[in-house]
């Protein structure tokens, strides 16, 4: 067990991270649920907490995880998702059940369900995120977050992302895909005491902290472009690009076989959409049996996608989390969401110590995403979070 009480000494130089002032995390290897959830919980003062969020690796069950956190901790709200690789004060880790205990000192919280997910009524997920917000009656000085947590393989955040911006008005949402490893079979949510598939999860946090969100990835745009001549849009499978078959066409524009094509050169070789000034990743997930290509964002046919270029990714990890500090100070911890792709071409790489020792210098807690999601915008290979910062005069509710 890896516990780290609020108020423990901060140093950076530590093997497992600073510990934050404002949450506390616990994290178990344990390889049974009913294990790992009392030695993860274990030292928490859970009636204290507004919230548990859990990230649960692909060697538990989310059901079963959700079950012993229903039966050893009653009282205590629960919120988190299946995941594709975890962020604890030790950086990237695959097997741990990470716990963040979010305190009522400092959070408020209301919550909201959508299930099924598929298929999104954009007008209904809305209304019910507007009723959210407006049942949950605000607290003088405090500031409001939406945090989105979706069921990876549902092909619907970028329609549930959009609806909630827009039913949520100024609130900023952030958020990201649940997964289960490399499998991409079923993915989960945990909500109301059970782990749900097909669902999407809105948590509306409520916070005397100042926070403020990032977004970043490690990609620029080459002069290589490709169309999308024809696709399944709802099923996000691209069919032909450029009037071929999708898959020897990205091949070909790649300069590689098409049997040679494999996460690894999807996580290399992504593809960018022009949003005005800016650029967004719609990551590749798969080969279809008929030589299609399975995306992890919304394609259509006409859309045009470009080739991008992968920089250094330590660099622009390192300076994309160092943009939380332009408040002035230190963020007391960093909710990261983080794409798997990402870790995989680290991992592939042979940087992962290097990554981890990045993301513990800058307070990095969270999971790896199949997606995250960006101020109203469903992405994929792109960090995105929200960093806290400690209280300057200690305010809080007691």
């Amino acid at each position: 067990m890896n516990l780290f009480p609020p108020g423990l000494p901060r140093s950076g130089n530590t093997g497992q991270g600073a510990a934050p002032e404002t949450v506390q995390v616990g994290v178990s290897y344990a390889v049974t649920a009913a294990e790992a959830v009392a030695e993860a919980a274990s030292g928490m003062d859970a009636l204290a907490a507004c919230f548990l969020l859990v990230f649960v690796p692909d060697s538990l069950d989310p059901r079963d995880v959700a079950a012993e956190f229903a039966l050893q901790l009653p009282r205590t709200t629960v919120f988190g998702c299946s995941t594709a690789g975890q962020i604890t004060c030790k950086g990237y880790e695959s097997s741990a059940l990470f716990v963040i205990a979010f305190p009522k000192k400092h959070f408020r919280c209301s919550s909201a369900l959508f299930k099924p997910l598929k298929p999104v009524s954009i007008e209904k997920a809305a209304n019910q995120a507007r009723c959210l917000s407006a049942r949950f009656r605000p607290t003088a000085n405090w500031k409001r977050v939406a945090l989105v947590f979706a069921d990876g393989l549902s092909k619907q955040e970028d329609l549930l992302v959009s609806a909630l911006e827009a039913g949520l008005a100024n609130i900023p949402v952030f958020g990201g895909s649940a997964g289960h490893g490399l499998a991409f079979d079923e993915t989960f949510v945990l909500h109301g005491g059970a782990a749900h598939t097909n669902a999407g999860l809105l948590l509306l946090l409520e916070t005397n902290l100042e926070f403020c969100g990032l977004g970043f990835d490690h990609f620029v745009p080459t002069p290589i472009r490709m169309v999308v001549t024809r696709s399944v849009p709802e099923e996000r499978l691209v069919l032909e690009i450029n009037g071929a078959p999708a898959a020897r066409e990205y091949a070909r524009c790649v300069g590689r076989k098409i049997e040679d094509l494999s996460p690894k050169i999807f996580a290399e070789n992504p593809v960018l959409v022009r949003n005005g000034n800016s650029w967004h990743v719609r990551a590749i997930q798969q080969v279809e049996e008929g030589g299609g290509l399975w995306f992890f964002s919304a394609i259509d046919d006409g859309l045009v996608l470009t080739l991008g270029q992968g920089t250094e990714i330590l660099s622009m990890l390192d300076s994309g989390l160092r943009q939380a500090s332009s408040m002035g100070r230190e963020p007391d911890f960093i909710l990261g969401f983080d794409c798997f792709l990402r870790k995989l071409e680290i991992e592939l790489n042979d940087l992962v110590e290097d990554a981890s020792q990045i993301l513990r210098k800058h307070s990095v807690l969270g999971f790896n995403t199949y997606g995250e999601q960006h101020l109203g915008v469903h992405v994929n290979q792109t960090f995105v979070g929200v960093a806290f910062y400690p209280p300057v005069s200690g305010g809080g509710l007691d």
